[in-house]
């Protein structure tokens, strides 16, 4: 690929400024602590500061309250108020640039948990900086900001993780490790499913083809930086706090939220690369503005490593894949036998994979308990399992991730290198259903090849004042 496509970010003076001091005191050796001085902070522990502690950042954010909180960031008053009960002694900012400009020596690691649409800006300037990374999934927002942040990410050496906490999980080892030992045979099919965009938690069911009416900001908020690089929107609470991720312009819809973690597990047991083709029917019409209830995407992987060619599809709500109701029925046929049907359950999340052998059932978004799908050859399995051989994870994807800046344990599971192709699958996959168009993918130059008019998407237009990263 290119070096001139991925030209160095972070070239304005304060950046310069910054990475050139960081450089000269030898900040980027691992481990390192207190950035600016010299050994381990005071009882091993890291300075870390976190943008976006509303939601599911605050959860990250109290997975971390061991180490130094040093710093949190939000555009939202009444998310600082409320994360500052927990952190009383962390410095609170509006601006992630003036966080960094004014506590950058103090600061060793940074979480990010905004929406999808900053989640590139905000880890560049700590990128920049020489800061490891925690960010949630997905990881950006297109195409060329997850080729720029992991090109900035490898360059610095930076520890990384994004936040698809399966990837930590027991469950996810014991699919490996089943698959590994050819339990399941070759598997040619993979079948997941998500009852959302249609329910669940971040978005309202309905049709919308235009932008949410604008409603007063609230006081203190600092709506322009809400909306980053982003086409500007007038605040409304279609969009903060919760329900942003259907908007295409600031989330990445179903895809984006359910699919980084079920998505993930074929992606890493059936070693998936990247697709040569991507295959999307709608049940409705196309929807530029906001992702539609029922979709299916197919994906397409060639042979690699041996491997035989899978195609992997991905339902999104209001309907179900056969599969799973065919379960769902098999279940409740063997509860009734025993006198509890009434414990019957209907599977809004999953994952299937078909293998010429047996086939692979995992209920929910994450790998929590995996199982074989027949019920009787199950019941046997359970009693001859295959030997574990991957080492587990203690204490989730967080704890592993701290240990490892700390040069405590091993790279992260999800770091960025691993997460950037898992990324690139969803982005891919959302633009499919945005367009509702087939996609033709060459990964090497990063363009569509079928669909010209979609390489807009790769890289698009930003906004005034938010251009820094996005040099041509």
């Amino acid at each position: 690929m290119s070096e001139k496509m991925f030209p160095k970010a972070g070239g304005t003076r304060r950046g310069f400024l910054k990475t050139t001091t960081l450089l000269a005191g030898g900040a980027l050796a691992l481990p390192r602590f207190s950035i600016g001085q010299t050994g381990q902070s005071p009882n091993n522990k890291l300075n870390i500061a976190f943008i976006g502690v509303g939601g599911q950042g605050r959860g990250n954010l109290t997975q971390m309250a061991r180490e130094n909180v040093v710093a949190i960031c939000d555009v939202d008053p009444g998310a600082i108020a409320e994360t500052q009960k927990k952190f009383p002694k962390a410095r609170a900012f509006s601006d992630y640039r003036v966080m960094l400009d004014t506590m950058g020596n103090q600061i060793d690691a940074v979480g990010v948990a905004t929406p999808d649409n900053t989640h590139f800006v905000t880890s560049m300037a700590a990128a920049d900086m020489g800061k490891h990374l925690f960010v949630q999934k997905p990881l950006v927002h297109n195409i060329y900001e997850l080729r720029t942040l992991c090109q900035k990410t490898r360059e610095n050496k930076l520890v990384t993780q994004m936040g698809n906490q399966g990837r930590a999980f027991d469950g996810m080892r014991l699919i490996k490790e089943w698959f590994d030992a050819g339990v399941l045979g070759n598997v040619r099919e993979v079948i997941a499913w998500t009852n959302r965009p249609d329910k669940g938690y971040g978005f309202r069911p309905g049709e919308r083809f235009e932008l949410p009416k604008g409603q007063p900001v609230p006081a203190g908020m600092d709506w322009d930086k809400w909306i980053g690089p982003s086409p500007m929107t007038p605040f409304s609470e279609d969009l903060h706090p919760a329900f942003w991720r259907g908007w295409w312009n600031y989330g990445c819809g179903g895809l984006g939220d359910i699919g980084c973690h079920t998505i993930d597990i074929p992606y890493w047991a059936l070693q998936l690369g990247h697709p040569s083709k991507i295959e999307v029917k709608l049940t409705g019409k196309p929807n530029p503005v906001y992702t539609p209830s029922g979709s299916v995407v197919t994906y397409h992987f060639p042979e690699r490593n041996g491997l035989p060619p899978v195609k992997v599809e991905w339902h999104e709500g209001p309907g179900a894949p056969k599969i799973a109701r065919d379960f769902e029925a098999a279940q409740a046929a063997a509860l009734a036998k025993t006198g509890n049907a009434d414990k019957a359950k209907t599977y809004v999340d999953g994952i299937c994979l078909v293998g010429d052998k047996q086939t692979l059932f995992s209920p929910g978004m994450r790998p929590n308990s995996p199982r074989l799908f027949d019920e009787d050859v199950w019941q046997e399995f359970r009693r001859n399992r295959p030997p574990e051989t991957l080492p587990r994870v203690k204490g989730g994807n967080i704890q592993e991730w701290i240990r490892a800046v700390k040069g405590e344990g091993p790279t992260p599971g999800s770091h960025f290198d691993y997460a950037e192709g898992l990324t690139e699958l969803i982005i891919l996959g959302a633009l499919a259903i945005r367009t509702g168009k087939d996609i033709e993918w060459d990964s090497e130059k990063m363009r569509i090849t079928n669909q010209r008019s979609l390489n807009k998407y790769i890289k698009p237009k930003v906004r005034k004042g938010w251009r820094e990263y996005y040099r041509a």
